[in-house]
């Protein structure tokens, strides 16, 4: 009997304690489990933001593409809404978001653990539209993106003047080291312009003039005017716009690529009889103003 009474008591404690090792083992998984789901899912959220700055990027890039193919003969640019839940993105066809074809939108909608938390785009918008022929753009700057339940953890896209679009701060060149030329210049403006009435000028070389009415050429509250003129067989390829018009002063910016310009050209404005917006050498490389009213010319 005793015998017998210490061979069951000997297997009840073996028993017992593979039990409790089983617990053991269950308890310590269950934990390892739980610390390991939150970080799982974190890692997940970094990579849905990594993969969101990317396809901004693609957007972008294709919106370029598209731009640089003419297609439809179109220009095609990207708005970003940080309006909407989810915050979204929505590549678009026409020279405007404003004016857009809206039959061509396609919109992109980022996860919901993703937000737009900064806007800083030249002109205060929240579009980004490229030109024909050359890609560049006069919508550059930074569009940021974060973790809603990090917001430490953020992506930056820049796009630079040239249409060049990056991940990251360091892609942004420092101001002297960007080259600059005639193709592209900015200069103020502070007469006040009176929009219903006055015109751009162009003078060119052999005595062609072309009018614009600033009337019929507004577009979003700026003046906007691209176009074609023929000067003795040869055509000249311009774009007139405005970064700001009578706020309280105004910005003009004029892109005159010298391969599709080999003309001398004056613009003046009709209201101003004081001189000059802006004269060009016929290659380009002579820029000169006699308005009073002109101020900080500058090729960018």
């Amino acid at each position: 009997m005793n015998k017998r009474f210490k061979v069951c008591s000997l297997k009840s404690k073996v028993d017992g304690f593979t039990l409790v090792e089983l617990l053991v083992i269950i308890g310590i998984l269950i934990i390892l489990v739980a610390i390991a789901v939150p970080n799982l899912r974190f890692f997940q959220k970094e990579s849905e933001l990594a993969n969101s700055a990317e396809e901004i990027i693609n957007a972008l890039r294709l919106a370029q593409n598209k731009t640089l193919a003419s297609e439809e003969a179109s220009q095609y640019g990207v708005y970003f809404d940080d309006t909407t839940t989810p915050h979204q993105y929505t590549l678009f066809k026409g020279a405007n978001y404003t004016s857009r074809d809206t039959s061509f939108d396609e919109i992109h909608k980022l996860p919901s653990s993703i937000e737009i938390y900064e806007i800083n785009l030249v002109g205060g918008g929240k579009e980004v539209v490229f030109f024909r022929i050359i890609g560049a753009t006069d919508q550059s700057g930074k569009i940021f993106l974060r973790l809603k339940e990090e917001p430490t953890k953020t992506k930056t896209i820049v796009i630079q003047p040239s249409g060049q679009i990056t991940l990251g701060e360091e892609a942004l060149p420092t101001d002297t080291d960007r080259i600059k030329d005639s193709r592209h210049v900015h200069f103020d403006y502070s007469r006040v312009i009176d929009t219903s009435t006055e015109s751009l000028i162009l003078n060119f070389e052999g005595g062609v003039t072309k009018e614009i009415l600033i009337s019929e050429n507004l577009k979003d509250g700026q003046i906007h005017w691209e176009g074609e003129v023929d000067v003795s067989g040869q055509v000249q390829k311009l774009k007139i716009h405005t970064h700001r018009l009578n706020n309280p002063d105004t910005q003009f910016c004029i892109h005159r690529d010298r391969r599709f310009n080999n003309k001398s050209l004056t613009i003046t404005i009709s209201g101003d009889l004081s001189g000059s917006l802006i004269e060009y050498s016929a290659d380009g490389l002579t820029t000169t103003s006699t308005s009073i009213f002109v101020s900080n010319l500058q090729w960018q």
